[in-house]
């Protein structure tokens, strides 16, 4: 900030540090995340809770650590507890 004089939002916009919070791209993702890995979700459906952090884990890999670790969370138990979604 001081050697360019640009603002701390415009540095982290152009490294690309933003966090993703915009739930149909963290939903896009999941759906991947999802998809991808069927046999951990249906271990965590059938009450492995350690695998849920795998699965949060690839989703924050899918999204290079950008997702909104809380909204990911939620989102996502919220899609493992719907045995259809």
């Amino acid at each position: 900030m001081i050697a360019t004089g640009k603002s701390l939002k415009a540095i982290v916009a152009e490294k690309g540090l933003t966090q993703i919070s915009d739930t149909s791209i963290i939903e896009k993702a999941l759906d991947e995340v999802i998809a991808a890995n069927p046999n951990e979700v249906e271990r965590y459906r059938n009450g492995e809770e350690k695998v849920f952090g795998f699965l949060v884990g690839q989703v924050m890999k899918a999204t290079r650590g950008k997702a909104n670790p809380k909204v990911a969370n939620e989102i996502l138990r919220k899609r493992l507890e719907n045995k259809y979604g």
